[in-house]
């Protein structure tokens, strides 16, 4: 009768642990970006986030979906990739107004400035129809990234339905999803090299997002998904501990002048 009942007992639990990683798994991805989201509305500043890291979470998970086409795997996975899709447009979108809102405002007080109140206010648009690359992921409205994106994945889903029935295809197509995914925190990396500083990113936002990879991966080796997934999750650690490395780096060896514009103290980084 005892050993029924921790049985029983046991079964439960298991049940609960399930549950809890799967809610982790399919909604933790989009927990860091809520605090990033607060604070580039409540500051009205996106510089201290890299929308590559949009472009980056956006061609991983596309790549994703259409990988299970060829290669089945858990529809857990499935639905953390559509709801990650979801938060980076809304990310995208809020940064693009932010931006516009900020060049707006910055010309205004220019045009100020020169005493020029009584010309009308410009902003040079930049648009994805223009096929300008060195406008690239920088265009002035969320429509424009909008097109990108529905470009994108309808290249993509033909290449996909015309090689489906090529294992090479489909493993490949896997691979560059999750290696792609492992790359998200590149640009923030070299963003940080660059300005030699990790002013205006969150620290709590690193940890977060170092927490959740690892998290992550240890999932793809317990249920035993596909090589490319686990594989690319370690690189991705990885890259999390050489950014938080960077923010050791810099604090303790500053290489520029610490700005104290409270405007300008934003979160930067995601999972």
């Amino acid at each position: 009768m005892e050993d029924e009942m921790f049985d029983q007992i046991v079964a439960v639990f298991h049940s609960l642990v399930t549950w809890v990683a799967a809610g982790a798994m399919v909604f933790g991805g989009l927990v860091p970006y809520i605090p990033q989201y607060r604070d580039i509305r409540r500051t009205q500043n996106a510089e201290g986030f890299s929308t590559y890291v949009c472009l980056v979470l956006l061609v991983a998970n596309i790549l994703r979906i259409l990988f299970r086409f060829g290669h089945y795997f858990e529809t857990l996975l499935l639905w953390q990739s559509i709801i990650m899709i979801f938060t980076m447009l809304i990310m995208l979108n809020l940064c693009t107004n932010v931006r516009t809102a900020t060049e707006l405002s910055t010309k205004r007080r220019s045009f100020i400035a020169t005493d020029s109140k009584d010309e009308e206010i410009r902003i040079p648009k930049r648009l994805f129809v223009d096929f300008d690359w060195s406008s690239f992921w920088l265009w002035s409205r969320f429509l424009d990234y909008m097109q990108c994106v529905l470009s994108f994945t309808l290249m993509a889903a033909y290449a996909t339905y015309l090689f489906l029935d090529s294992m090479l295809f489909v493993e490949t197509l896997g691979f560059l999803a999750v290696f792609t995914e492992a790359m998200l925190g590149t640009p923030q990396l070299y963003c940080n090299y660059q300005n030699k500083s990790t002013e205006g990113m969150s620290i709590k936002m690193v940890l977060m997002w170092t927490s959740g990879d690892t998290f992550k991966t240890g999932y793809f080796l317990l249920t035993q998904a596909p090589v490319q997934f686990w594989t690319c999750g370690l690189l991705q650690v990885f890259v999390d501990f050489t950014i938080l490395f960077q923010v050791y780096y810099y604090s303790r060896f500053p290489q520029k002048p610490v700005s104290h514009t409270a405007s300008h103290t934003t979160s930067a980084k995601a999972l």
